[in-house]
């Protein structure tokens, strides 16, 4: 039997996308992924299905050599912390790493699905539409974001390419399996904690007459949703015959729906069953001139490619997060 590759598999996305693959009864995967001393990380991976775990940097290697065993790659690892400035770090987990995927892929014709990041559009003044032709005049704000934009860049000017292949442009994902990624883990992974230690929590003031304190906006998407697209295009991939090239795109991945800070950490103290407690505090200034205060994922494009949009809402998302977090 032919294995499915997922990379990041021990991370937030790769856990949930393996044990979304194993509700299906579906174990002929190979997990990869730096399997290091993340106690965290370790406890991501126990209890999964899988075939063979193989060390994120030997992979490649393997790849080559044995790409004839494998009928599907799910493309989710990699260095996401929007505060790492070194390029050379990036270039080579994110950018290289994932242009030798897109190569063997390409020669051996599997199919591909790749995490591109909705910090490709910056501090959003070009819109969040996820248009090819729009693509190359996005400017991310941080290295991280660029190295995702690059990517996506290359893939558009490649002539030759796997079968079947999507980008998608993560927005806010949250949900179980994220405590491992520390300050980058989700606003509402950090509120939740900060609530439950301390009684209350803190938002950033607005700084623009256009938005009142706690009101910014974002486009929060549940990690189940995020792997139950994934799912529908690997299903797409192994039953049409050949692969739907024509879906073949990068697609944002949010719900289409914006919230506000206010609303999230409003639905955390619910589900706690606490009085909402908020402490405004000013945005530091060293970030405040590329502070978003509005993003909203545009969703005609996967809606096209027969995803049916039906996400949850955050109200649903966060009181089943919050009953995960207190379980465990």
């Amino acid at each position: 039997m032919k294995q499915i590759v997922v990379t990041g598999a021990a991370g937030f996305i790769g856990s949930n996308m393996v044990q979304r693959l194993n509700s299906q009864e579906l174990s002929n995967i190979i997990i990869v992924d730096r399997f290091d001393d993340n106690p965290a990380k370790q406890k991501n991976v126990t209890g999964l299905n899988y075939t063979k775990k193989i060390d994120r940097d030997v992979f490649i290697e393997w790849f080559t050599e044995n790409a004839d065993e494998v009928e599907f790659v799910f493309h989710l690892g990699a260095r996401t912390d929007t505060a790492e400035f070194n390029f050379r770090v990036l270039d080579s987990l994110n950018l290289s790493y994932s242009k030798s995927l897109w190569e063997i892929c390409t020669v051996k014709q599997i199919p591909l699905l790749y995490a591109s990041s909705a910090a490709t559009y910056g501090i959003g003044d070009k819109g969040f539409n996820d248009n090819h032709a729009l693509i190359p005049d996005l400017k991310p704000l941080n290295a991280y974001g660029l190295s995702k934009q690059l990517f996506d860049m290359y893939v558009l000017e490649q002539t030759h390419t796997p079968p079947f292949w999507c980008g998608l442009k993560f927005f806010n994902v949250y949900g179980p399996y994220e405590a491992h990624k520390g300050r980058m883990a989700s606003v509402i992974y950090h509120a939740y904690h900060q609530i439950v230690q301390t009684g209350n929590v803190k938002l950033f003031k607005s700084h623009v007459p256009e938005y009142k304190d706690g009101e910014q906006l974002r486009d929060f998407i549940h990690v189940d949703d995020v792997v139950e697209v994934c799912m529908h295009f690997y299903e797409k991939a192994m039953t049409d015959t050949p692969p739907p090239a024509e879906i073949s795109a990068i697609y944002n991945l949010g719900t289409g729906t914006a919230r506000t800070f206010n609303d999230l950490v409003t639905a955390i103290f619910n589900a706690l069953n606490l009085p909402v407690n908020i402490e405004y505090i000013p945005i530091p200034e060293d970030i405040r001139d590329k502070y978003q205060y509005y993003t909203q994922a545009e969703m005609k494009k996967l809606k096209s490619a027969g995803y049916p949009l039906k996400f949850k809402n955050l109200d649903d998302g966060i009181r089943n997060y919050v009953y995960f977090l207190k379980k465990t």
